[in-house]
């Protein structure tokens, strides 16, 4: 085991032997140092000279005696001085010894002009490395540029092609909901048109039954009248009085709806009933006219030539052709030169082409009512030959504009239950002949129409604008207008000037508006002098208005909340209020005071104060000495004086044709006889049924 240690030891100390051999026998410089040579390089570099060139000279600084600079050097050296400068500063003295790639080869020290280009070419080799390297790292900052912009550019354009899309899609979205909603309102407004037209023919069927029960209740009251007065002719052999009929209400209005059925309010008493010999010659003429209808029933049958190519469901009759309710879908073509008038009702026509009456041009009458036209299916020049035209009817069809150029000779002119929205300044031109003009039941407002649109009608007489949306009174009424209808409009106030141009107006109907007293201005109408009949019916008036036309005649107020009628007001009137209704309002015992009816006491002849809540005879009643018709009905009147209908000091004629007192708390056969003596006839004095206390 020791031998084996013995001879690592041997070797271990040979090898180091060896190796401070080699170290003594390699080249040293001046300091002491061994001198190691560089390795070649595989590549061109600082270390090796590209093909065809001869390895450059390596040098080698070793400490020597100091070398001045010689001056005169070129500018392009100042950088190989610096340099030589910096290793003069770092050691006081060198000198320049060249690096033999031979160790065996002898050094030889370089002279200054020899360290100058060697030191100038490392340094100009050293600024091109430089210059490389930056152009190099140029190119890349610039590649990698180049690349973020084409990034950028190519993100914008995908982001621009997203935004395209999405607009695009937002569009489609908009749009099929644009459609969906049009659908749907398209949808509702039809729904709702069937629900107003179902709603439309439930109130017609309802008026008709309602107007067929009044009408029977009517008959039968007449029935009944008819048997009391033969009766008393039988028994009192009077003289038959003579016949007296009633103005009654020239707005042909119709009662309010009462509270309870059994409550109808009874209509205005017709005059007396005939004899039995009047009976016998009104059943003989009534004989004779229906023999007449039948004639001429029979000679309308008679077979007509078919002139012009008569549809199917037409009629003609001497120069009238009527095809209502033929189910016609076009115009009609015809050829009847003679022809005067036209009705097409209730068809369904939806369109009237230019030549449409080329051969009818004498047409007097055209009814169009029912059909389904609209503005933009009635060519301009349909009715510009019509020469003879005077009545043109296109009540209920789909116009939203009145058609134009009509006839100048028109006279008179029907666009009633239509979807009217504006009236232009020349929605009337050339109508200067037009006498009568309907526009209800449209959208008209005092916004939508033009304050000259009615300048050209000068003729103008009767204006009817009732269902539609007026706030006001319309601007611009024609000075020649006698009749207005504004019933059934939002009507809140009526301005001082609101009939400054209308001096010839005689009949003005505001009913079912939303007027009140005080929203009357006082110099309205107060001054007029040809305004006769005002309708004020079914409104908000508390009172009687003040400031009345002085040439008022005829007054409505039914359907209102009146609870008091103001002293005088009345008083200022001449000749003096004639017909005054006040039913269905809450008017009671205080209601009317002494100096009420002042003023129409010579002059009153139909007074209406039934429906009310009054609990006597009003005073001033026996003062109306040309009183013909009186309705107390339906109040809470428990007794009547003698003295509080008829004056007994009053020697002249009776005058009271009708008087209606049933529906009271009163006991008739607490009334004494002479408190009707004005009365013509016991028989017109209706007193019952009377109220239960």
């Amino acid at each position: 085991m020791r031998w084996w240690l013995v001879a690592a030891s041997l070797w271990l100390l040979v090898v180091v032997t060896v190796s401070n051999a080699q170290a003594r026998n390699r080249p040293r410089n001046q300091d002491g140092e061994i001198h190691r040579g560089k390795r070649k390089r595989d590549g061109p570099g600082p270390g090796r000279a590209g093909a065809g060139r001869s390895r450059p000279l390596q040098i080698r600084l070793v400490p020597g005696p100091s070398m001045p600079v010689e001056p005169g050097e070129n500018q392009g050296k100042t950088l190989i001085m610096k340099s030589y400068k910096n290793l003069q500063e770092q050691h006081s003295s060198y000198n320049v010894i060249p690096v033999p790639n031979d160790p065996g080869e002898p050094v030889t020290p370089l002279t200054q002009e020899e360290i100058q280009r060697i030191l100038w070419r490392e340094e100009e080799e050293h600024r091109e490395e430089e210059e490389r390297l930056r152009k190099k790292d140029e190119a890349r900052k610039k590649r990698r540029k180049q690349r973020k912009e084409q990034a950028e550019k190519q993100r914008k354009i995908v982001e621009g092609k997203r935004r395209e899309e999405e607009k695009a899609l937002r569009m489609q979205v908009e749009k099929e909901e644009e459609e969906w909603r049009r659908h749907m309102e398209e949808e509702e407004r039809r729904r709702q048109d069937e629900e107003d037209r179902r709603r439309k023919e439930a109130a017609e069927r309802e008026a008709r039954e309602k107007e067929r029960k009044q009408e029977e209740e009517r008959w039968r009251q007449e029935e009944l009248l008819r048997e009391e007065v033969l009766a008393l002719v039988e028994e009192e052999q009077e003289k038959v009085e003579e016949e007296v009929w009633l103005r009654g209400d020239v707005f042909e209005m119709l009662p309010k709806e009462p509270e309870e059925p059994d409550l109808l309010p009874a209509p205005i008493p017709r005059p007396p009933a005939a004899t039995e010999a009047e009976l016998k010659e009104m059943e003989a003429a009534v004989e004779e006219a229906e023999e007449e209808e039948e004639e001429e029933e029979e000679e309308r049958e008679v077979v007509v030539e078919n002139r012009g190519g008569l549809p199917p469901g037409c009629d003609i009759s001497d120069v009238t052709l009527t095809c209502d309710n033929a189910k016609l879908t076009y115009f009609p073509p015809l050829s009847i030169p003679e022809l005067k008038s036209l009705s097409l009702e209730g068809n369904n026509i939806s369109s009237i082409p230019a030549e449409a009456f080329n051969g009818i041009p004498n047409l007097e009458w055209i009814n169009l009512k029912k059909n389904k036209l609209t503005s933009n299916s009635i060519d301009a020049k349909a009715f510009k030959g019509l020469k003879m035209l005077s009545r043109l009817y296109l009540d209920e069809n789909l116009l939203e504009a009145v058609p134009a150029d009509l006839p100048p000779t028109l006279q008179e002119l029907k666009i009633n239950e239509n979807r009217l929205r504006r009236i232009h300044e020349n929605s009337f031109q050339d109508l200067s002949s037009l006498v009568i003009l309907e526009l209800e039941g449209n959208l008209l407002s005092e916004g939508n129409l033009d304050p000259l649109g009615f300048a050209p009608l000068i003729q103008l007489s009767y204006l009817r604008l009732g269902r539609n949306h007026f706030r006001t009174i319309p601007q611009g009424l024609p000075i020649s207008l006698l009749e207005l209808y504004l019933e059934n409009n939002l009507i809140e106030e009526i301005s001082e000037t609101a009939f400054n141009q209308t001096h010839s107006l005689n009949v003005v109907s505001l009913r079912h508006n939303r007027l009140d007293e005080t929203r009357i201005a006082p110099l309205a109408w107060f001054n007029h002098r040809n305004l006769e009949s005002i309708d004020l019916s079914n409104n908000d008036l508390y009172l009687v208005p003040s400031y009345l036309p002085k040439s008022l005649v005829h007054l409505v107020l039914v359907g209102n909340n009146i609870e008091r009628i103001p002293g005088y007001v009345f008083a200022h009137m001449d000749p003096g209020i004639e017909y005054l209704y006040l039913s269905y309002n809450k008017l009671d015992g205080e209601a009317i005071e002494p100096e009420s009816f002042f003023g129409s006491y010579q002059s009153m002849v139909e007074l209406c104060l039934d429906h009310n809540q009054l609990i006597s005879v009003p005073s001033g009643i026996n003062e109306m000495t040309n009183l013909h018709f009186l309705r107390l009905n339906d109040n809470n009147i428990r007794s009547v004086p003698d003295e509080s209908i008829c004056d007994p000091d009053h020697s002249g004629d009776s005058t009271m044709v009708a008087l209606r007192l049933e529906n009271n708390y009163m006991d008739p056969q607490n009334i004494s006889p002479t408190a009707f003596s004005c009365v013509r006839s016991a028989s017109s004095v209706v007193l019952k049924p009377q109220k239960t206390k």
